[in-house]
């Protein structure tokens, strides 16, 4: 599925980042995502900081915003697995009322294109274990399993390694 031909995916505007966090964050909270206890919360909302210390991306009509995803470039703070070969992005999350709509795959296929447009020889990511929605996009898209590279931030989140050879 595509997303509608009135979306497009283009760098958060510093007037959205509000917006864009909250959109993160309710994305993971409404599927619940967000560990009892845990800060990540104040993590997803914290779209300037993410938007100083990597790229932010969102899909947007031309009303409102759909989705967001955060690509990670080499130097950036926000890495987490990616080898200075692999482009990685992180925080992917899309609307609830716009799920079903084609958006995560479009950022996810934005990510891919990123990457390539960087050189990279491949693409890396990771997700939590329950996130099998995002598993299946993932996969649909040629994402497979590297799983020398799992790891838990904390006990109790195990996330997934995936990646795709460019």
């Amino acid at each position: 599925m595509t997303p509608e031909p009135s979306t497009t995916i283009r760098l958060a505007l510093p007037t959205e980042y509000d917006a864009v966090g909250e959109l993160t964050a309710s994305a993971y909270q409404s599927d619940g995502f967000i560990p009892a206890g845990s800060d990540y919360g104040l993590t997803l909302r914290a779209a300037a900081d993410r938007a100083a210390k990597a790229e932010v991306w969102v899909a947007a009509s031309a009303t409102e915003l759909l989705g967001t995803v955060t690509f990670c470039p080499v130097g950036s703070v926000y890495r987490e697995i990616g080898r200075d070969d692999e482009g990685e992005f992180r925080m992917l999350g899309v609307s609830p009322a716009a799920r079903g709509r084609g958006v995560g795959t479009a950022l996810t296929e934005h990510c891919i294109e990123r990457s390539r447009e960087l050189g990279f020889a491949r693409v890396v990511m990771s997700s939590a274990r329950p996130m099998t929605t995002a598993h299946r996009i993932y996969e649909r898209l040629g994402f497979t399993r590297l799983p020398e590279r799992d790891w838990s931030p904390r006990p109790g989140v195990d996330l997934y390694a995936f990646t795709l050879d460019l």
